[in-house]
């Protein structure tokens, strides 16, 4: 196999995995218009209960968002491999070393997808026995997040299994580029002829 095969290759895998590129992409606007959705919520909240007439309904929104955006922020999380303990753990390391602790890490994160993906279904269906007061909705509005989060990590970290054990897990920054901002003149020339 020549050199040109193996980059096409590589290319190709590369591309099997633009879908998720765009699933983090769209989890990401989620957590901001969630973030942004909550803050306004808790806003309206304080605001109208000052003013003493409170929408009792607000809190309901106000957890409903808090706990879909922490959720999904930890899928989010879990793509972009931003946890910070964890991979600063592995990133001390180089060669066989490291590959090991990866796997394990990813490993041990894939062992907490599942126990999200099964608990939480778990805790789903029980929801669906308990009411939020005032509204009455089942509670397993909120639990529904739990399972969600816990595929998204789950398949996350498989693809983050998938990548490594093929092309490593050590993978450098890429320098950043220095871009200098060019000075500007400041220098009163005089006008002729005005």
């Amino acid at each position: 196999m020549t050199i040109a095969d193996k980059l096409v290759l590589q290319r190709q895998h590369h591309l099997k995995w633009r879908a998720f590129d765009r699933l983090e992409l769209l989890l990401m606007i989620m957590c901001g218009a969630l973030c942004f959705s909550f803050s306004l919520s808790v806003t309206f909240d304080i605001f109208t209960r000052t003013i003493g007439h409170p929408w009792l309904w607000l809190q309901e929104v106000t957890s409903t968002l808090f706990i879909y955006a922490i959720f999904i922020g930890a899928a989010v999380a879990t793509r972009r491999n931003d946890h910070l303990y964890l991979t600063a753990i592995s990133e001390a390391m180089h060669g066989t070393p490291r590959l090991i602790v990866e796997i394990i890490i990813r490993l041990v994160v894939l062992g907490v997808a599942v126990c999200l993906i099964y608990f939480g279904y778990l805790n789903y269906i029980r929801g669906f026995g308990s009411f939020r007061l005032p509204s009455g909705t089942p509670i397993a509005s909120l639990y529904a997040a739990i399972p969600m989060a816990g595929v998204l990590i789950g398949l996350f970290t498989i693809e983050q299994l998938v990548n490594g054990i093929r092309n490593g897990f050590d993978h450098p920054e890429p320098p950043e580029i220095d871009r200098d901002i060019p000075a500007i003149d400041t220098t009163l020339t005089p006008r002729v002829g005005l």
